[in-house]
């Protein structure tokens, strides 16, 4: 009987010291993910090619959006003055038939 008064105890040691294991590892997981996320910018710098001395290394937003509307604008004159121009062209025809 002694035997097996002794015997749960060593299960719940060997259960209690593997919890403290696991709990242990998961500490040690979120304290490292924690340095990774506030450390990232240090460690993406190693990850990444140094930028060329020509360019920039970020394009501005409010510049690539200056481009992109002034592209716009530049393709709506072409298509006005096409439009111009073939009106031209039939008006001429036009007057050239009567």
């Amino acid at each position: 009987m002694g035997g097996h008064g002794s015997e749960p105890e060593s299960i719940d040691y060997s259960v209690h010291e593997a919890w403290n294991e696991a709990t242990n590892v998961y500490l040690l997981v979120i304290l490292v993910s924690f340095g990774l996320l506030i450390n990232k910018r240090k460690i993406m710098r190693i990850f990444t090619l140094p930028p060329t001395v020509g360019s920039t290394p970020e394009p501005n937003f409010y510049d690539s959006l200056q481009k992109v509307r002034l592209r716009q604008q530049l393709e709506m004159y072409s298509l006005a003055r096409k439009f111009d121009q073939q009106q031209g062209q039939t008006d001429s025809v036009q007057l050239s038939m009567e």
